[in-house]
């Protein structure tokens, strides 16, 4: 099992109509954020029944197919260490988020970040140092730093908050709209489990909060105080 037979199973189901449509859905064109990514058409259930009938990959096939041009080979690369670290213990998680992270240069879209890093990353800092996110967050690189952002929404499911406060703060002065987003999706997240906490931290930092942020951490409240926030 090779990451050349990973490939032509993918190549065997291209839509050339999908893969159009894609390209100019994820940005593709000249100065956008992927610019020259390639598709192939497939949806994420196809993407997924790929992954699982090739999770016992080896992780240097793996990589190998995650440094292929075609953004569903990148996919199917990550969502096959997204199944092996879930029934994986300790050591190897480590393992494959250290090669995650190596790689993130090719991890380069915002689908390929979310669907793959709260289980990759996240999972794994769950129960230790968290540090690596400080430093991915701090970092002049895009996905380097929502892969920060991003990860925190397995904290989140746990319970855990500050490191979404934190990382968001750090990133509050961020110039593109992709991590405002993320930004806001996370604190929306944190604000479904703790209302209170979510608006403690609008209260200290909505004077520095990029607006697209403030819209997606307030979506879930009450007209009334949507407005309130809107209009501080």
């Amino acid at each position: 099992m090779t990451h050349s037979d990973v490939k032509a199973t993918l190549l065997e189901l291209e839509q050339p109509e999908r893969a159009s449509f894609a390209a100019r859905f994820f940005k593709t064109r000249p100065g956008q954020y992927a610019e020259g990514d390639q598709f192939l058409g497939l949806s994420m259930p196809q993407q997924h029944v790929i992954a699982r009938q090739y999770r016992e990959l080896l992780p240097d096939e793996t990589e190998l197919l995650l440094h292929d041009p075609y953004h569903e080979c990148r996919m199917v690369a990550l969502l096959i260490w997204v199944y092996q670290v879930q029934k994986a213990g300790p050591v190897y998680r480590a393992e494959i988020m250290a090669r995650y992270l190596a790689n993130r240069e090719f991890i380069n879209n915002w689908d390929l970040v979310d669907v793959t890093c709260p289980h990759i990353v996240g999972r794994h800092l769950l129960n230790n140092d968290r540090s690596a996110l400080y430093e991915l967050a701090r970092e002049n690189h895009l996905w380097s730093q929502r892969i920060a952002i991003v990860s925190t929404i397995t904290f989140i499911r746990h319970g855990q908050f500050a490191d979404t406060f934190a990382l968001a703060e750090i990133l509050l002065a961020h110039r593109h709209d992709l991590i405002h987003k993320a930004i806001g999706w996370m604190l929306r997240e944190v604000g479904k489990r703790d209302a209170d906490a979510l608006e403690e931290f609008l209260h200290d930092h909505i004077r520095q909060m990029p607006r697209t942020a403030l819209r997606y951490a307030i979506e879930k409240f009450e007209p009334n105080r949507r407005r309130y926030y809107l209009t501080l």
